[in-house]
C-alpha cells in the first residue's frame, strides 16, 4: 500500500559509488519506521534525496500522492516534511525561542500577512514546542550556550513548531543520557499517537525496538529487508552485517 510518503526506485551514484540503489520505501501515516544498517549504508543519503538536498539519478518521491522529485528542500518542507540533521544546524548566536521561530520559515517573516491573529498563532506554536521539549525556561538563552542534550531537544522543537506531519530524524537520540533518552522516546510516542509519521535513523537498537513499528534494513545503498522489528533483528545474516561482518 502506498504510504503518506512513498519512494520508488530511488538511486544515486557519486562517481563509481552506488550510494542508494533502487530503494522502495513507504512511510505510513501514524507509523514509525527505522532505517537500520551499518555506517555507509546510505541512510542519510536517502533522507537527503527525499528532502531535495540531493537530486536523485532516477526514481520518484511522492508526498500524499504528489510528486516532489527534483523540488527544492523548502518546497518539500512546506508540504509537511520536516527533518533533523546529525550536525543539528542551529543558529548558535540566536536565542532558543528565535531558533524555533525561524523554523516556521515564511511564517516568521515580519511582513507575513495575517496580522495579529497570525502572529499570535506563530507565538503559540513556538511556546507549545518549547513546553513539549522542556525548553521553556531556556527560551532566552543562546543556542550556543545549551548543553548537548538541550540542543538535541531544540532540534526537535523546531520540527514541532512547523506542525509537520512527516518527521525524518537523523540519529536524534545519539549521545543522550538515560533521562533525556526516555524523554525523547516519550515525545516521539506522543507525536505518533497524534498522527505524525516518523522515519528515524538510529544506531541504538534499544531505541529502535522501543519506537519502531517497522524496520527497513539498508546495506551498501540497497534495501535488503523490511518488516517488523522482531523479525528483522532476529535475522542472523542482517545482524552480522550490522556488526561489521561484511557480505562477500
Amino acid at each position: 500500500m502506498q504510504g503518506l510518503l512513498s519512494v520508488r526506485g530511488l538511486e544515486k551514484h557519486f562517481g563509481g559509488l552506488a550510494a542508494v540503489q533502487k530503494v522502495d520505501l513507504d512511510l505510513q501515516e501514524g507509523v514509525t519506521t527505522a532505517l537500520v544498517g551499518p555506517n555507509g549504508a546510505g541512510k542519510t543519503t536517502l533522507f537527503n534525496l527525499i528532502t531535495g538536498n540531493i537530486v536523485p539519478d532516477s526514481g520518484t518521491v511522492t508526498v500524499a500522492g504528489a510528486a516532489v522529485t527534483g523540488r527544492r528542500p523548502h518546497e518539500i518542507a512546506r508540504l509537511g516534511v520536516a527533518r533533523s540533521f546529525q550536525d543539528l544546524r542551529l543558529f548558535g548566536r540566536m536565542t532558543v525561542r528565535d531558533n524555533v521561530l525561524a523554523a516556521i520559515e515564511h511564517g516568521a517573516w515580519f511582513w507575513q500577512p495575517g496580522g495579529g491573529a497570525a502572529r499570535r498563532a506563530r507565538e503559540a506554536a513556538v511556546e507549545s514546542a518549547l513546553e513539549r521539549t522542556g525548553l521553556s525556561h531556556l527560551a532566552k538563552a543562546r543556542a550556543v550556550d545549551l548543553s548537548y542534550a538541550e540542543t538535541k531537544f531544540l532540534s526537535v522543537a523546531r520540527i514541532l513548531a512547523t506542525g509537520a506531519r512527516i518527521w525524518l530524524l537523523d540519529e536524534p537520540a545519539s549521545g543522550l543520557d538515560l533521562n533525556s533518552r526516555n524523554r525523547f522516546v516519550a515525545l516521539v510516542r506522543e507525536a505518533v499517537a497524534a498522527g505524525v509519521t516518523v522515519c528515524l535513523i538510529e544506531h541504538n537498537l534499544d531505541i529502535v525496538t522501543e519506537l519502531a513499528d517497522r524496520i527497513a534494513f539498508l546495506d551498501r545503498g540497497a534495501k535488503l529487508a523490511e518488516g517488523e522489528p522482531a523479525a528483522i533483528l532476529r535475522d542472523p545474516e542482517l545482524i552480522a552485517i550490522y556488526f561489521g561482518e561484511r557480505r562477500p
